[in-house]
């Protein structure tokens, strides 16, 4: 399908739903379905809800916001409850499943209280060729992946944020603070507030795309390749190392083989994934 074919699936697929109920972090990917359904339904059909907590900066909240606001659409706020979760904080390989299960728990509850003919998330057509433990919860909980239906890529929806005008269209990609935390590595406030803290500085120098892993006392530092040297550079390099030092980590790294998004699933053997699968479909058939 040419891209523009791609476009009107969507708003075809997205016409059918009745009054709609979107799962909305501000990023590139949700940023536009809200667009999408908000210009194929109209504002009386349409709200996007977010989820206010620990695993989303200050910062992206802000903006989402202020782009939601833009649209014109509904938006609903609610508290992240995942931290309750013993499943979710000790950070094994379903971790995302955890998480993404709170978030529509909470907006199932809320779409039945209000009147919500069907609940969409932003999963894209990319998603389904990665480790996604999140696109098995919507499916356990009936959440519509509107954008992998129509077989909407990254890049696809990219451009056509850019043709819609949306600021997301060059943003780099914002995944919650959870996945910087290594596998085994129990997730605490304390914890996210320092990956947050520190990624808040690394773009405050400037830099765009990049990632803070948090390895216990490591900080593992992901940019481009064709940033090292911003990083390197001695000014910049004791600026880094002072200001993660004072957030709490003893040690702190650079990643020769750059920036990769979802590299901390390279820590998961095929082993790992697929008990979680299998794990997954055993539940499903109880």
């Amino acid at each position: 399908m040419t891209l523009e074919q791609k476009y009107d699936k969507l708003k075809e697929i997205l016409s059918g739903y009745g009054k709609l109920l979107i799962a909305y972090s501000g990023g590139v990917d949700s940023t536009f379905l809200v667009r999408a359904a908000f210009n194929t339904l109209g504002k009386e059909k349409v709200s996007a809800c977010i989820a206010q907590g620990p695993s989303l900066p200050q910062s992206q909240y802000e903006r989402a916001v202020g782009l939601a606001k833009e649209i014109g659409v509904d938006l609903i706020t609610i508290q992240a409850d995942e931290m309750a979760d013993t499943g979710y904080r000790e950070n094994l390989a379903d971790r995302c499943y955890h998480c993404k299960s709170h978030l529509f728990e909470q907006l199932k509850d809320i779409a039945e209280k209000q009147g919500f003919d069907a609940i969409a998330c932003g999963h894209n057509f990319d998603d389904i060729k990665d480790y996604r433990p999140g696109n098995q919860a919507a499916a356990d909980y009936q959440i519509k992946s509107p954008l992998i239906d129509a077989q909407l890529t990254k890049q696809d929806i990219r451009k056509l944020s850019k043709k819609l005008g949306l600021p997301t269209a060059d943003m780099p990609a914002s995944p919650c603070l959870a996945s910087r935390i290594s596998y085994g590595q129990e997730i605490t406030k304390e914890k996210l507030k320092q990956v947050e803290q520190a990624e808040e500085f690394l773009k405050s120098l400037g830099l765009t795309e990049f990632r803070v892993r948090h390895h216990n006392e490591i900080a593992r530092i992901e940019v481009e390749p064709e940033d090292f040297h911003r990083v390197i550079e001695p000014a910049a390099k004791n600026k880094i190392i002072e200001k993660l030092k004072e957030l709490g980590f003893k040690y702190i790294t650079l990643d020769l083989g750059g920036f990769r998004s979802g590299s901390l699933n390279d820590m998961l053997s095929e082993e790992q994934k697929n008990a979680f699968r299998k794990n997954k479909c055993h539940k499903l058939k109880e």
